[in-house]
């Protein structure tokens, strides 16, 4: 059996600047802990300012590197292009992007652009992040992207028919679409960046059952009394946010992590466990599936947020040459 892979095993990361989506709490959190620990500058990527500061706070004992504040509220596009451009001002390269934040299960709720919320927020915005953020990737030495997904992907369907769920929303099977849809725009993003001869690689990794701040807010936004109690039976097989957070810094960081792949606890089904590589839901390997998601999601930024037409057209010619 090899060697369980730990966070002790990340390399040296002086010099490397990483920007990690969610870093205020959760996998987010604790993913800048340890690339913060390792010697990276970190940027942290928030939506709520203060909470980003109390977070940039409580890191700055352990962390070997600088820490970055960045407020970001994914679910609104004009504060990505905002973002891109505070980055490509402040630092004019980076080397790791994890796209790591997210919402899960609340009513339905729509972003400032008027996009579902969770397939704004987890997918839709980190779509346009990478994009508008690539150029600043490109060159860098082993650059990497890692957006984060859920075993929430394996019963996840994209409807191409509703993907705003304006005609039926259930808040379950609109989480499924928004982390499958995060597996295929990584799988779709290696192929085309092989194609251009990029630099980047891009990843995707999933936590299992991981306690974090996302069940609670949940339930408090739903007020699923029944999901309340289904959390407290479960609390047994749910592994730490610093368990859970392993597999996305295998993909971040590991010499052995190969583009493309999709990694995940290896234990009990992918629930919990140290990082491996992982089956990808089925549906994320059909490629004329992920390709017309690439296209409708680009239609959407672009249409919703005309500053990020330019940023969107010049990044997808970059990695759409055969």
């Amino acid at each position: 059996m090899p060697p369980r892979w730990t966070a002790a095993a990340i390399p040296d990361l002086s010099g490397r600047i990483a920007l990690v989506t969610g870093a205020n709490s959760g996998l987010g959190l604790e993913t800048a802990r340890a690339l913060a620990h390792h010697g990276a500058t970190v940027v942290l990527a928030c939506r709520n300012r203060r909470r980003g500061e109390e977070a940039r706070q409580a890191l700055l004992p352990a962390a070997h590197g600088p820490l970055d504040l960045l407020e970001l509220d994914l679910a609104d596009l004009a504060q990505v292009v905002a973002a891109a451009g505070w980055m490509e001002e402040q630092y004019g390269r980076f080397d790791l992007l994890i796209n790591n934040a997210g919402v899960m299960a609340p009513p339905r709720t729509l972003s400032r652009d008027g996009f579902e919320l969770q397939f704004a927020t987890n997918h839709l915005g980190h779509f346009a992040l990478t994009l508008a953020l690539l150029p600043l990737l490109e060159g860098q030495p082993d650059a990497r992207v890692v957006t984060v997904t859920s075993g929430a992907q394996y019963f996840g369907r994209i409807a191409f028919e509703d993907l705003q769920a304006e005609r039926s929303y259930d808040r379950w099977r609109t989480y499924g679409q928004s982390k499958l849809a995060n597996v295929m725009f990584a799988l779709e993003l290696q192929q085309r960046l092989e194609q251009a001869g990029s630099t980047v690689r891009s990843f995707a990794a999933h936590p299992g059952l991981a306690r974090t701040n996302l069940q609670p807010a949940s339930v408090e936004a739903s007020g699923a009394r029944f999901e309340a109690l289904a959390y407290r039976l479960m609390d047994p097989l749910f592994q730490s946010a610093a368990m859970g957070a392993l597999p996305q810094l295998f993909a971040a960081t590991a010499p052995q992590a190969e583009g493309g792949g999709h990694y995940g606890p290896d234990q009990w089904g992918g629930l919990r466990g140290w990082p491996a590589a992982v089956r990808v839901a089925p549906a994320a390997l059909d490629g004329q599936q992920r390709r017309r998601l690439w296209e409708c999601s680009e239609a959407l930024c672009a249409g919703a947020c005309p500053a990020l037409a330019t940023r969107l057209s010049a990044a997808d010619t970059a990695v759409s040459r055969a």
